[in-house]
């Protein structure tokens, strides 16, 4: 069995993460997410980039109850 990824692990997280990663935060297993994408039910969109499936973060970490922290622009650093 697979460990659980922590809050911090999450907010950590790049932009978008492949569907293992997704399914792991969801508590599901990695070919279950897969089975959900291919029958169009995964629980937030995923995107298809060239032949690989990509989940974006911040829509994943709405699903989970957490708000992603706001983006800062570099023109206001």
């Amino acid at each position: 069995m697979s460990r659980s990824i922590t809050a911090a692990e999450l907010l950590a997280m790049p932009v978008t993460v492949d569907v293992g990663t997704a399914a792991c935060a969801l508590g599901i297993g990695r070919s279950t997410g897969y089975e959900l994408v291919r029958r169009g039910e995964f629980p937030c969109r995923v995107l298809t980039v060239g032949c690989s499936y990509r989940v974006p973060t911040a829509e994943l970490l709405r699903l989970l109850g957490i708000e992603p922290p706001a983006v800062v622009s570099r023109d206001a650093a």
